[in-house]
């Protein structure tokens, strides 16, 4: 099986991700699995524009290896649990197996695969369902003070429009010369 590595520290950590490689590559040819790719970056989990975390994708998704190990999930991410999840799932649905070397419970690769993703997916899940009941409750609490949201309403010329219209313009036309989207000047002409 091939495998391909991932090692990341942050700019701000004097520690070398020699130490992460070493254990590393010693695990996957106990494993007897044969290591085609690293990838290593050295920059912050904090986001996923990583140039060498999306190069592993993009192998990824080509099937260039058939396993991906990590020291530990958060030297894979630290975007947070959703959007983590989301990472490994994407993995997944490439066909790619993934293991974490220090959370030996991080491993699709193993008997208990299936149990593993169905957790993880539960754990996204929720996450998913926590972070909309957030949303709602920051967007009550802005109406409540007032705020009103959403786009701003179009301040359209509705005569100008019914006249280019009665003149046998197109709506593309009336669009351009009126600059709204057609179907703002639509809606406009249709209203009483």
């Amino acid at each position: 099986m091939n495998c391909a590595l991932y090692a990341r520290v942050s700019t701000k950590d004097k520690q070398d991700f020699a130490n992460q490689l070493i254990a590393l590559r010693e695990f996957a040819a106990k494993q007897g699995w044969n290591v085609c790719q690293e990838y290593i970056d050295q920059i912050t989990g904090s986001t996923d524009d990583r140039a060498q975390f999306r190069q592993m994708f993009q192998d990824a998704s080509q099937r260039r290896f058939d396993v991906l190990l990590f020291w530990a999930l958060d030297r894979l991410s630290r975007e947070g649990a959703l959007e983590t999840l989301q990472h490994l799932q994407r993995l997944t649905s490439y066909g790619i197996g993934w293991r974490s070397f220090t959370e030996q419970f991080l491993d699709s690769t193993g008997i208990f695969r299936d149990a593993v993703i169905s957790i993880l997916a539960t754990v996204a899940r929720q996450e998913r369902v926590r972070l909309a009941e957030r949303t709602r409750a920051g967007l009550e609490r802005v109406r409540r003070l007032g705020v009103k949201l959403g786009r701003p309403t179009a301040n359209v010329d509705v005569y100008a429009i019914r006249m280019m219209r009665a003149e046998g313009k197109s709506w593309s036309e009336i669009a351009r010369r009126a600059g709204f989207s057609r179907a703002t000047c639509q809606k406009a002409f249709d209203s009483p």
